[in-house]
């Protein structure tokens, strides 16, 4: 099927992978990308030169077009610029910053740029630093996230009544229904996260898939809002975390309680009771690890066939 975001991006299926961090390598963003829709390599979890690897690996893994997720909150995103510069990326997607810090260097060079936003405010202030597409991330998504908490079936209409460029559906979707209705509220693809974190390409600890196969509706929750609001598994941290407010716990505690490296001790190294487990609530949905080309493939079949029997009434 063809939309914008198919023609931005030269892909076959309006579905981007999201670049998340400790599960979007090479191997999942180069498998996602030769199946038809948009991998995207994680550099919020990489540093310089391990990103520089993983693009290498993903040129000699597919003839597909890919791209790069930037967290402008992490360090050393000048030598991580430079590096997708250098490679050759032709596609960037940028987060948790001001758009128009890179968007300028980035177009100049020849490169897509996308801004992932949680707001109609920040929406328009994207498409105003001239971004070329934005993705509407609703609070049901995993990880990092909006303070508004507002959800994406709210947010998405709100921000495609207001923008002009391609707008991509994001939090909570994980079905080819969820992305039928993503697009009947106006998206023209969906950036799906969390069903990419369970399967077998993903670079996420095995034992973290099988949590998030094993979720079940409530399993998550939008905490440490005075740091980052994050949406997390409940494990042994999250009460941790939470009674560290029943205690009155300070910004600096919170801090001191958080540490560091305390996602990749979750998510990439397996440590269930201590690590921090980021994911979304569509988790409750996910049954099986499977692998990437399978789950678009399941994305795309639910999807022609929802939206035929809504064409027809």
């Amino acid at each position: 099927m063809e939309t914008r975001v198919t023609k931005l991006f030269g892909i076959r299926y309006p579905i981007i992978q999201a670049g998340m961090i400790w599960a979007s390598g090479w191997r999942l963003a180069s498998a996602v990308a030769t199946s038809g829709g948009l991998g995207l390599l994680g550099a919020g979890s990489m540093y310089p030169h391990i990103l520089e690897e993983h693009i290498q690996k993903c040129k000699k893994a597919t003839t597909k077009p890919f791209g790069v997720n930037v967290p402008m909150l992490y360090p050393d995103i000048d030598q991580l610029m430079e590096i997708i510069v250098r490679e050759g990326v032709k596609i960037v997607f940028t987060s948790a910053g001001n758009p128009k810090t890179w968007t300028s260097f980035l177009k100049e060079r020849g490169i897509i740029v996308v801004h992932v936003v949680s707001s109609v405010k920040f929406a328009l202030k994207a498409q105003d630093a001239g971004v070329d597409a934005v993705v509407a991330e609703g609070f049901e998504a995993g990880g990092h996230n909006g303070r508004d908490e507002t959800t994406t079936m709210v947010l998405l209409p709100a921000v495609k009544e207001k923008v002009q460029i391609p707008l991509i559906a994001a939090g909570g979707i994980a079905t080819g229904k969820q992305m039928l209705a993503a697009m009947v509220l106006g998206a023209d693809g969906v950036q799906v996260g969390s069903r990419f974190v369970a399967t077998p390409e993903a670079s996420s600890h095995a034992a973290f898939k099988e949590e998030v196969v094993k979720a079940k509706e409530g399993a998550t929750h939008l905490t440490l809002k005075e740091l980052a609001p994050v949406r997390l598994l409940k494990n042994k941290f999250y009460y941790d975390v939470q009674e560290a407010y029943a205690k009155g716990a300070s910004l600096e505690d919170l801090k001191e309680l958080l540490g560091r490296a305390r996602a990749k001790k979750g998510m990439f190294e397996g440590d269930l009771e201590e690590g921090e487990l980021e994911i979304g609530q569509v988790a409750a949905l996910i049954h099986e690890v499977q692998p990437a080309a399978e789950v678009i493939r399941q994305l795309m079949e639910e999807f022609e066939r929802e939206r035929q029997v809504w064409t027809k009434g």
